[in-house]
């Protein structure tokens, strides 16, 4: 019998449940492989905000990294909220260590009701440690601004972000477009280090119910990369994915609400995505 693959996201736990921990587990089940977890830090949150933000020590994220690459067979991996460099050099080394390969780097730097999530003297730990050792790396707009350190205005700026990213060493970038405000439908970017770039579109979609997105995206293309897929594949699906769970909306709580993780398997058109080359 063919094991089923195993992944890990290495993130924050979201007492609401639609983000971090939570919404990769729930991404990673429903995708179907099987999901292990190193907390970062506990944040006391719900659809209205963030309340709290206790990080763990590094010896603790130390241990729940050591006790997975003793056990587990990881065929990808992704990172969410990391929050200080000290846990950021922590998980780098951890990576390096047991030579664990597919890793998604999804920065989580402010939450929605716009609580920093990621300290400012971790940004060059992120830029130093982690995404040298990332497959791709999975900002949106304003995280994309912040790590390129320019503003992105248009398709030709996006290009130029995307361009100053990859000189960190990620192997490849994808700038989420869900904060470009289109009336009309939503891209994403790609550009790796071989030149290879395409631009994934979906119809718009006006709602609040957005919590966890970035976490959802990341959590599907993680799951897809273990399972053998390229990278074109994998990000499409993870596309098709976030669509599906902002297509169908569960309107939970009193603001942002999470997105519904189930959608994909229930609903058989699964997202409109298109493959712009």
């Amino acid at each position: 019998m063919v094991a089923i693959k195993q992944v890990l996201t290495i993130a924050g736990s979201d007492s609401g449940g639609g983000a971090g921990i939570q919404a990769d587990i729930k991404t990673f089940q429903e995708l179907g492989v099987f999901g292990t977890s190193t907390i970062t830090a506990v944040t006391a949150q719900n659809t209205c905000g963030v309340h709290g933000v206790y990080p763990l020590t590094v010896e603790a994220v130390k241990g729940q990294i050591d006790a997975i690459g003793a056990d587990f067979q990881l065929a990808a991996l992704k990172t969410g909220m990391l929050f200080n460099a000290e846990i950021i050099a922590e998980t780098a080394k951890g990576i390096s260590k047991y030579g664990w390969k597919n890793l998604v780097v999804d920065p989580v730097m402010i939450a929605k009701g716009g609580a920093v999530l990621l300290q400012e003297d971790a940004l060059e730990a992120l830029r130093g440690l982690l995404l040298p050792l990332a497959a791709v790396f999975t900002p949106n707009i304003p995280e994309a601004e912040m790590l390129s350190g320019m503003e992105i205005r248009n398709a030709a700026d996006r290009k130029k972000a995307a361009e100053k990213i990859l000189a960190t060493g990620t192997e490849a970038v994808v700038i989420k477009g869900g904060h470009a405000k289109s009336s009309a439908f939503a891209e994403d970017y790609y550009l790796h280090q071989n030149g290879e770039t395409f631009i994934l579109r979906s119809p718009w979609i006006e709602t609040e119910q957005t919590h966890g997105t970035g976490c959802t995206f990341s959590a599907a293309l993680t799951a897809e990369l273990a399972k053998g897929r390229t990278m074109q594949e994998a990000l499409h699906t993870a596309k098709r994915f976030i669509q599906a769970a902002l297509s169908h909306q569960l309107h939970i709580g009193a603001g942002h609400g999470p997105t519904n993780h189930a959608a994909f398997q229930r609903f058989p058109e699964k997202g409109r995505v298109h493959l712009v080359q």
